[in-house]
This record gives C-alpha cells, sequence and structure tokens, in this order.
C-alpha cells in the first residue's frame, strides 16, 4: 500500500514538473523574441508604439476584440471537428485549444498541438482526434493558399521578381538531394505509407460533407479577421497603401510564410523577414512593418500562450 501511495505521489509530482517545464520553455523562448531580438529592440518598438495612435485605449481593445474573435472561431472550430466523434463541451473546447497552443510553442510547425489535444481524449480515440486536427489544419492551409496564391500573382505581376539559379552552389543540390533521399528512406522503413495511406482515405470518407464545409467556414472566417486586424494595425501607424494594395501584401505573406519550416515562436521572425522584403517595394518603414508583425504576435500568440498556461496546469487527462 505504501509503494503504490509512493509511485502515485511520484507520477504527480513527474506529471507537476513537465508541466512547469513547458510552461517555463514557452515562457523562455516568448522572452527571448521580446529582449534578444536583434531585428526590433524594445526600445525601438517602444519608440515607435509612442509615436503612433497604436497606444490609445480604444485601439488597443479593439485590436485585442479582434485577436478574442480569431481565437473564438478557432475554439468553435474545434468544438464543431471534435463533436464528429465526441460532444464536447465549449467550456473543454476552450481549454483543449488554449493548453495545446501553449505546450505547442516551441515545436516544429506546431507539431506538438497534436500530441497535446490527443492528450484530452482517451486512447481509443487518439488517432482520430489527431487526424481531425489535421483536417482542421489543412483547411486553414487551404484558405491561406487559396487567398495567398491570388495576391502573390497580383504581387507577381506588379512587382517581378527573378531568382538568379546561376548563383546557387552545385553542393546546394547535392545537399537537397541527400535530405529528400534521406526523408524517403524514413518515410519508406518507419511510417510504411501504404498502411498510412490506407487509413487515411478510411479516414477521409468518415468525414462529412457538412463537417468539411463548417471547418472551411470557420477557417475562412479567421482569415478575414487576423488579415483586417493586420490591415487594421497599419493604419494606425499611418501606412495607407490601399486596402487592396495591402491585402496583396498581407496574403503574399501569411502563404510565404505557412510553406516555410518553423518552430511556432520563432514565427514573428519569419513573418517578419517576409513582411519587410515584401513591403520594402513600397518603401515603407521596416521599423513599422516589424512593429506591426510584433503587435500581431504579442496579441495572436503570446497573450493566449498566457490563458493557456493556467490550462497546462489545470490538465488532468480524460477520465476512463
Amino acid at each position: 500500500m505504501y509503494a503504490k501511495a509512493l509511485i502515485y505521489k511520484s507520477h504527480t509530482f513527474l506529471i507537476y514538473i513537465v508541466k512547469i517545464s513547458i510552461i517555463a520553455i514557452s515562457f523562455y523562448f516568448i522572452y527571448s523574441k521580446l529582449a534578444l531580438n536583434d531585428s526590433l529592440s524594445l526600445p525601438e518598438f517602444w519608440s515607435v508604439l509612442k509615436s503612433s495612435a497604436i497606444i490609445s485605449l480604444n485601439s488597443v481593445l479593439f485590436v485585442g476584440l479582434l485577436s478574442v474573435v480569431n481565437w473564438f472561431l478557432e475554439i468553435l472550430k474545434w468544438q464543431n471537428l471534435v463533436n464528429a466523434v465526441k460532444s464536447i463541451t465549449l467550456k473543454s473546447a476552450i481549454a483543449q485549444t488554449l493548453g495545446s497552443h501553449t505546450a505547442s510553442l516551441f515545436t516544429p510547425n506546431r507539431i506538438g498541438d497534436y500530441g497535446a489535444k490527443a492528450l484530452y481524449f482517451p486512447s481509443n480515440l487518439r488517432a482520430k482526434i489527431m487526424g481531425l486536427n489535421g483536417l482542421g489544419n489543412l483547411a486553414q492551409m487551404c484558405v491561406t493558399t487559396f487567398f495567398g496564391s491570388i495576391g502573390l500573382i497580383f504581387f507577381t505581376k506588379a512587382f517581378p521578381i527573378n531568382f538568379d539559379f546561376k548563383t546557387l552552389h552545385w553542393s546546394r543540390y547535392l545537399i537537397f538531394g541527400l535530405l529528400c533521399m534521406g526523408l524517403i528512406l524514413v518515410v519508406k522503413t518507419y511510417l510504411k505509407p501504404e498502411t498510412w495511406i490506407l487509413k487515411t482515405k478510411r479516414f477521409l470518407s468518415s468525414i462529412s460533407l457538412s463537417l468539411l464545409g463548417k471547418t472551411l467556414l470557420f477557417s475562412t472566417l479567421r482569415y478575414l479577421v487576423f488579415s483586417f486586424q493586420f490591415y487594421f494595425l497599419l493604419q494606425l501607424f499611418n501606412i495607407d497603401l490601399g486596402y487592396l494594395n495591402t491585402m496583396m501584401i498581407i496574403s503574399s505573406l501569411y502563404l510565404l510564410a505557412s510553406i516555410l519550416p518553423s518552430i511556432f515562436i520563432f514565427d514573428v521572425v519569419l513573418k517578419g523577414s517576409i513582411a519587410v522584403y515584401l513591403f520594402s517595394f513600397f518603401n515603407i518603414n521596416e521599423t513599422i512593418v516589424l512593429s506591426c508583425i510584433t503587435l500581431m504576435w504579442l496579441f495572436n500568440t503570446v497573450l493566449p500562450s498566457v490563458l493557456g498556461s493556467y490550462y497546462v496546469m489545470s490538465f488532468k487527462g480524460p477520465k476512463l
């Protein structure tokens, strides 16, 4: 009896340490991006904010409201997806969405989000939950690709971008080829693509058109909200390129950022470098562009992760 109690206490303590570690690592990455950002220092960022209308109460509240709407749509999308296999409340959907967001901050391309959400469910449902999560992310990617492709087509017509392939050294082709061969070998050896493809077909055949349509609708609404939020921030910094030109750049930015692999917490750096390049065609000040990207990151990544840390600490796992 004493041994069982000791094992239980050790297990509880280990889980507590894991929770604290997840939050500590997430907050450390957030701090490093704010305090140790080579592209935009905190004094520069604060100076830009003071010289614009962004620090007014009404502006902050409106930008914050757009973030709330953005994440509420993501929560509703997740609840709608999960209800296909197990009915969950809005409260549970909030906990799962924000908690997994915090837990996946330091994982490449938010891959940790899959495992984090699956942990909220019994083992017999986890494969389906991960598949539904993938469907939600795929729907968001499809919307981003659709609008981004349109924006990028117009952008490249207005500003032709030429790539000089002569400058690429032959060794880069060799390294790229070896990486592709290694990836194929890993997939063939460990992932068993034949079995995976068969399971994927079975899973997709079980998805109703109604569920797919609602998922795409929530994804589209989310895209419209956060892209408008970016547009509104630019207006606060007195950057008026016209609505169509601005949305052309924003949609191109999100498409290019989504196809490049990165750790989610470093998303601000990736988006910042792409945004500076795209807005440079319109001679927009680099500091202002980086400030807008940083604000988008603070409102849509950092604040939700702070809220999500509560759900990480209160996580208890599924009831069996």
